[in-house]
């Protein structure tokens, strides 16, 4: 076959198809006298298996895995897999203790025994995080405490700690600053907590996703790998071959 009839099946340009072959992701490709790449069904199984593989863990891995495979590594190429994984079940983690939060907030969790406002000091601890990163990410527009008016001291309100506790949870989940200030300032223009639940919906369904992608890349995969360890089949015409990689029918039995 053709980088065209590679190309076709998945709606790809023939000069995609030959990027890459160059960056390792088909098996040993044959050339012609004259230069031409001849491609085989199992170069078109490693494209599939490239293509499902990239929508769950990225170009960059996806042509690492692929890499991994062609030259016989199949154990890095499943330690790239292992980690995808397990970063994704730490997200899917991260997303319960924010949805977990949410929940504690609205249903009204008192901020302190007395229901006065915190101390920078106190909510610190009650976060677990150094006083220092509450003033950054007051800086970064994340807090907005009031102060005491006779000592200066920052005093953190309800919505104040709310506020603190949800960046905690999104920080740990990878969001940079700039993201959780903006959600906190929905938040608050909202006036409630129905912008964070649309947002914990959104990131759901992104992990499903994810979680989806991450399986149909294996599965195309393991048949990749199947059809490596397979003997290599006799000498065939391309045009035996549909666009798909798989021998036409013809007449007779």
């Amino acid at each position: 076959m053709r980088p065209v009839d590679l190309a076709r099946e998945h709606g790809l340009s023939a000069q995609a198809v030959r990027n890459y072959d160059d960056a390792g992701v088909f098996p040993p490709t044959e050339r012609t006298a004259t230069g031409y790449r001849r491609y085989s069904p199992l170069h078109a199984q490693a494209l599939r298996a490239f293509l499902a593989i990239r929508r769950g863990h990225g170009h960059r891995i996806a042509v690492e895995i692929m890499r991994a495979v062609n030259r016989g590594d199949a154990n890095c190429a499943y330690r790239m897999i292992d980690a995808a994984h397990a970063e994704l079940a730490a997200e899917r983690g991260t997303r319960a203790e924010v949805a977990t939060a949410l929940t504690a907030l609205s249903d009204g969790v008192p901020v302190s025994l007395h229901g006065r406002p915190l101390t920078v000091g106190e909510l610190a601890r009650r976060l677990g995080v150094h006083a220092a990163t509450l003033r950054t990410w007051e800086a970064g527009g994340i807090l907005q405490p009031d102060r005491d008016r006779s000592t200066g001291y920052r005093r953190y309100g309800p919505d104040d700690v709310r506020d603190a506790e949800v960046a905690r949870q999104l920080r740990r989940g990878g969001y940079p600053l700039p993201q959780v200030a903006r959600f906190l300032a929905s938040l608050r223009e909202a006036g409630g907590a129905a912008p964070l639940r649309a947002f914990l919906d959104s990131w759901q369904e992104r992990i499903t996703a994810r979680s989806r992608h991450l399986l149909t890349g294996a599965a195309r995969l393991d048949a990749y790998l199947t059809d490596l360890d397979r003997p290599a089949p006799a000498a065939t015409s391309a045009r035996d071959y549909g666009v798909a990689g798989k021998p036409r029918r013809t007449g007779g039995s």
